[in-house]
């Protein structure tokens, strides 16, 4: 009677265990399944408005999604400097991330360059197949890139100085040499201002060490300014404004963050909204929806024409309907 009992009593205990044992792994599972925490990595070129605001905007759509604890992002900023950009992304690399976040094309660049496997989310950067000297770009990267662009029509912001400024004869071409993007962009608003009678000049520096030098011989020759989205620019607006204001030379910007801080009107992008597009393709990608290699690169729907107020005023300016004043 013994022997039956202690049989029975270890034939439930070892049944009892393995009850343990399995709702123990299923617990363990469905714990480590919940706890699935997504790495992003985002390389930021510089601190200024419209970088910020799609850095920003990224980051909502992904907590929207995945919730506060269920996505982690290692944010750096490299002060303006590409180098810097090579120093954080190949940190990202060694870190094996998720996915990197390229705020602004010497970030997207310094990225594609470190890995060919972490999928890569470019933001602010204008011409994806200038950046990356991709021949025969359509559209779409085809690799472990892919990203949103913000660029805006060109020809209607040629359009726009025309109608701000019809008597002004010479434009000046302000940029930094070192973004190829803004090359790209000077030149293709150089050909229709040239279409419609201005004689442009250009005007680059290579970095913000001669900006001011730079700023000041083309406000001494030309009547007008053009500067593209350009992170040179945009982290340098009030030496551009303290040179062009008291010369009474009115400033054409690419975007909104410049056109505050020195300019006089410009067609711009929301890059809060830019970003969260691009916090929504990587959802997709992180979630296994989409392939990075057949994501096309995506482009802002809507374009503004807005108008600072205070030089507008300074400068004499009129604006006709249909601008938006630009708020402080």
């Amino acid at each position: 009677m013994k022997r039956k009992v202690l049989a029975a009593v270890t034939t439930a205990t070892a049944l009892s265990l393995c009850a343990c044992g399995s709702g123990s792994g299923t617990e363990s599972e469905s714990a480590s399944s919940e706890a699935k925490v997504y790495n992003i990595g985002i390389c930021q070129l510089v601190q200024h408005d419209a970088l910020d605001a799609a850095t920003q905007g990224f980051r909502d759509a992904l907590v929207e999604e995945f919730g506060e604890d269920g996505v982690s992002f290692d944010e750096q900023n490299a002060q303006g400097d590409s180098n810097t950009c090579a120093t954080i992304v190949n940190g990202f690399v060694s870190s094996n991330v998720d996915l990197i976040l390229a705020n602004a094309t010497a970030s997207l660049q310094a990225a594609a360059a470190a890995t060919n496997e972490i999928p890569i989310l470019g933001t602010s950067v204008t011409e994806y197949g200038v950046a990356l000297e991709l021949d025969d770009f359509d559209g779409t990267v085809g690799t472990n890139v892919s990203g949103t662009s913000d660029l805006a029509p060109l020809d209607e912001q040629a359009a726009m100085l025309q109608e701000l400024c019809p008597d002004a004869e010479t434009v000046g071409l302000l940029y930094c040499s070192a973004e190829a993007n803004s090359q790209y962009q000077v030149d293709v608003v150089k050909g229709y201002l040239d279409d419609m009678g201005y004689t442009c000049e250009y005007y680059s520096f290579a970095d913000s060490n001669d900006i001011s030098s730079v700023v000041t011989s083309a406000a001494g020759s030309c009547d007008v300014i053009y500067v593209p989205t350009d992170n040179t620019v945009a982290a340098n607006t009030e030496i551009i404004n303290n040179i062009c204001l008291p010369a009474g030379i009115p400033v054409i910007t690419g975007e909104e963050g410049i056109c505050a801080g020195c300019g006089v009107a410009t067609l711009s992008i929301s890059y809060y909204d830019l970003g969260y597009a691009t916090g929504e393709m990587a959802v997709k990608i992180l979630t296994g929806e989409s392939d990075i290699s057949e994501m096309p690169i995506e482009y802002a729907p809507n374009f503004v024409k807005e108008y600072n107020p205070a030089i507008c005023e300074e400068l004499g300016i009129e604006i006709p309907d249909g601008y938006t004043e630009i708020e402080e």
